[in-house]
């Protein structure tokens, strides 16, 4: 098959990429990198002009005061001159309904060009979209990372990202793409509980994981525990990075002598994992049911991982509750039980550092991932 992969902000896109190229398949994937992060992408489209220094400011000023963002027009116009040439393609995906992060409007006239010049569209849901963000304003989830927007109202400018897929612009998007493409597939239980009604919905497939770049790292021996929190500070509100910052000061206080604590901040992509390398638990998100692309990556090198690991997750893939991954709950004195449960007892970092490991060998290899992906694409 001839498939063209649009958008990237976690690395799924270029893993599967790897995995279809492995199975026979060429493979294209467009993005912008997703800004300080800069995951790698053949054919890459980004706002440039107006990331300028003298620019910029122009454009912040035409976005307050007409609400229109000239990097989101700059970006449709350089997306609409390269994918009119983008032809032939027998599958393409877009990450998100938002995958070009243009403006909505624009947004459906690039996908028109791409349904008119290619034969079947697929939308994966692996981060907000309108039906996730819908699901969580409902109160659905007992918490999802709408939940401090929740508990105080005031946060509201902090999550305009999020709610504008509420927004009248951002609906008709999603029904747009609804009705036109060949079906959704999500990447972990946040993505799949809201879809699971959509007629459209064709289930769940795991984020893929190359572990072929990917080296487990067996932890052998502890002498001092290294506990890593990894801040991306536009999403330090809604990953409840608030909770981990409590938790670490007490944690910090009480066991200074076997613990070191290593704080990043807005690393990219390939710093990021060399500071994933050198830990043993990465404290990565709280407000979710199930692992973002992070903390698998990290499970896969053998990191203990606080991340989402709910009952949902647990019963989904049949395993015991902190065999494989710690659920970070949105309380700090939880988070502090945990990490006094894993200092006090250091066999367990070896021991789950192991599960994780496997698990992600059983459950997200990117060969097998890929062929999942061919099996959906081909029936529908």
């Amino acid at each position: 098959m001839k498939i063209l992969l649009i958008g990237e902000y976690s690395r799924l896109h270029n893993s599967l990429k790897e995995g279809l190229q492995k199975n026979g398949h060429k493979v294209t994937l467009l993005g912008t990198g997703d800004g300080f992060k800069n995951y790698p992408v053949d054919i890459k489209i980004d706002s440039f002009f107006f990331n300028l220094k003298l620019f910029k400011l122009f454009a912040k000023l035409i976005d307050r005061l007409f609400k229109i963002s000239l990097n989101e027009v700059e970006i449709y116009y350089k997306a609409n001159k390269i994918i009119s040439d983008l032809k032939g393609y027998d599958v393409v995906q877009l990450i998100n309904e938002n995958a070009f992060r243009t403006l909505p409007y624009l947004e459906i006239l690039l996908i028109k060009t791409l349904i008119n010049n290619n034969k079947k569209l697929f939308l994966l849901s692996c981060g907000v979209d309108q039906k996730s963000v819908e699901h969580s304003l409902n109160n659905k989830f007992k918490y999802s990372i709408l939940t401090p927007y929740f508990e105080n109202p005031n946060l509201k400018k902090s999550f305009k990202h999020i709610l504008k897929y509420n927004t009248r612009e951002y609906i008709k998007l999603h029904e747009f793409i609804l009705a036109n493409a060949n079906g959704v597939i999500s990447s972990d239980i946040d993505y799949h509980i809201p879809y699971i009604k959509e007629k459209k919905y064709l289930g769940l497939i795991p984020n893929p994981i190359n572990l072929d770049k990917i080296k487990y790292k067996k932890i052998k021996s502890i002498d001092k525990i290294k506990i890593l929190h990894g801040v991306n500070s536009k999403n330090y509100i809604k990953k409840g990075n608030v909770f981990f910052d409590k938790a670490l000061k007490a944690i910090e206080n009480k066991y200074d002598n076997k613990v070191e604590i290593i704080t990043t901040i807005d690393l990219d992509y390939n710093e990021y994992i060399k500071s994933v390398e050198n830990c043993h638990i990465l404290l990565d998100q709280v407000y979710a049911y199930d692992q973002g692309y992070n903390a698998l990556e990290a499970m896969a090198i053998g990191k203990v991982v606080f991340t989402g690991a709910e009952k949902e997750w647990l019963e989904l893939y049949n395993i015991k509750e902190n065999s494989v991954a710690i659920n970070a709950l949105p309380d700090h004195t939880k988070i502090i039980e945990s990490l006094e449960w894993l200092i006090n007892n250091p066999s367990k970092i070896i021991e789950i550092s192991a599960n994780a490991r496997e698990f992600i060998e059983k459950n997200h290899n990117y060969i097998s991932i890929a062929e999942q992906y061919e099996k959906v694409w081909s029936k529908n």
